[in-house]
């Protein structure tokens, strides 16, 4: 939790303040490993020493609690933004690059510009035209990383399960995409879908040709 006296969670953004940047931005990611479904990306900023009760990285997190905080952080923070790219694009570009324009996006797409982002991972995306950091675990280790942690988790889930009504075959509202063996079998009935990412998918393809 975010009382946690062990962990400093503004330890980042304060240093950014510290260095004289004026806006701070986290940045993260939902959806990479997915064999369906768009990527989804958040940025979030928070008040210059905010912190939102009970904001911690999403996978820690309850979906119950993440849907909570995703509307709590939505009120309260300062800015936020969620993109997405979706499977054409993961397979047209691959899915790290897919990654790197979804946060770009999610960026570019705040209501004020920042001038210091912080980036959830060990990698700085291309083609982002302000400073910033690469936090690895960030979302474990800075307020406003776990907080776009939360809402590009939440609206990944949200999404997949808007797919599973229009593809109630795969089952997507218990494994989201994810490639576990229900949605293998799934696939191996139905073949894949028009959301699944051809690209994630050789090795079934090869197996069923």
């Amino acid at each position: 939790m975010m009382n946690n006296t062990e962990i400093d969670w503004l330890e980042y953004e304060n240093k950014a303040y510290d260095n004289g940047y004026k806006t701070v931005c986290g940045v993260d990611e939902a959806g990479r490993g997915p064999l369906a479904g768009p990527v989804f990306a958040a940025a979030v900023v928070l008040r210059k020493g905010q912190i939102i009760e009970g904001v911690n990285d999403s996978k820690k997190l309850s979906e119950k609690k993440r849907e909570a905080l995703f509307d709590k952080i939505k009120e309260e923070a300062l800015y936020y933004c969620i993109s997405l790219v979706d499977e054409k694009t993961i397979d047209d570009v691959n899915i790290l690059n897919a990654t790197f324009i979804a946060m770009n996006n999610a960026i570019n797409g705040l209501a004020v510009k920042p001038d210091y982002a912080l980036i959830d991972g060990n990698r700085i995306p291309r083609g982002i035209d302000i400073d910033c950091e690469a936090v690895v675990k960030g979302d474990a280790k800075s307020a406003s990383v776990a907080a776009a942690s939360i809402l590009a988790k939440v609206s990944r889930d949200r999404y997949m399960l808007a797919m599973a009504e229009k593809y109630p075959q795969y089952k997507f509202e218990k494994h989201k995409g994810y490639g576990t063996k229900l949605h293998y079998e799934m696939l191996d009935e139905y073949g894949p879908s028009e959301i699944h990412r051809k690209s994630f998918l050789k090795t079934w393809y090869a197996k069923n040709e």
